[in-house]
C-alpha cells in the first residue's frame, strides 16, 4: 500500500527523476537516507518502472504524429501474436493498445513526415495477412502534452 508519503515521492519524481536523494528529503521533510530507502523501496516494488528523458520530436526531425487504428480481418490467437510481433519492431510506433470497439488495435506513431507515415501505412501494416482496415488520425496540435499519472 502506498502511504501519502510515497504518493509525495511518487509525484516529485514523475516532475524531476533527476532528485537526488537529499533533494527529495527537502521536498518530503524526511531525511535524505529515509527519501533514498523510500525510493528503492518503490523501485523494488514496481511502482516504478524506470527512468527516462522526454525528448522533442521536432528537433529530432519527427514532425508528423498520428494515431492509427488497425482492424484484422482474421482473428485468432496467432495472427493477434504475429501483429504485435510486427508492430513491436516498428520504431515509429512509440505505444500500441489492444481496445474494444471497431477496431482491434490503436497506435501512436511519429515519422519524419506524410510520406514516411504512408509507407508505413502501405508497406507495412495493410500488407500484413491479418489486417483488413487501418485508418489513421494525423494530429494538427498537442495542447496538453503527456503528463503524470496521478498519484
Amino acid at each position: 500500500m502506498l502511504d501519502d508519503m510515497d504518493k509525495r515521492l511518487l509525484e516529485a519524481l514523475q516532475k524531476n527523476a533527476h532528485l537526488t536523494a537529499q533533494e527529495l528529503g527537502e521536498i518530503l521533510n524526511l531525511s535524505p537516507s529515509q527519501a533514498g530507502r523510500r525510493r528503492q523501496r518503490l523501485e523494488s516494488d514496481g511502482y516504478i518502472q524506470g527512468y527516462a528523458a522526454r525528448l522533442d520530436a521536432g528537433k529530432l526531425g519527427l514532425s508528423v504524429q498520428a494515431f492509427v487504428q488497425v482492424t484484422l480481418g482474421v482473428h485468432g490467437p496467432e495472427h493477434g501474436r504475429g501483429f504485435i510481433s510486427m508492430v513491436s519492431t516498428r520504431s515509429e510506433v512509440i505505444s500500441a493498445w489492444t481496445l474494444t470497439g471497431d477496431a482491434d488495435y490503436l497506435l501512436r506513431v511519429y515519422c519524419e513526415d506524410l510520406s514516411a507515415l504512408n509507407s508505413l501505412i502501405h508497406e507495412v501494416l495493410l500488407p500484413h495477412p491479418a489486417v483488413s482496415r487501418v485508418q489513421s488520425q494525423i494530429v494538427m496540435d498537442q495542447f496538453k502534452r503527456d503528463t503524470p499519472l496521478p498519484t
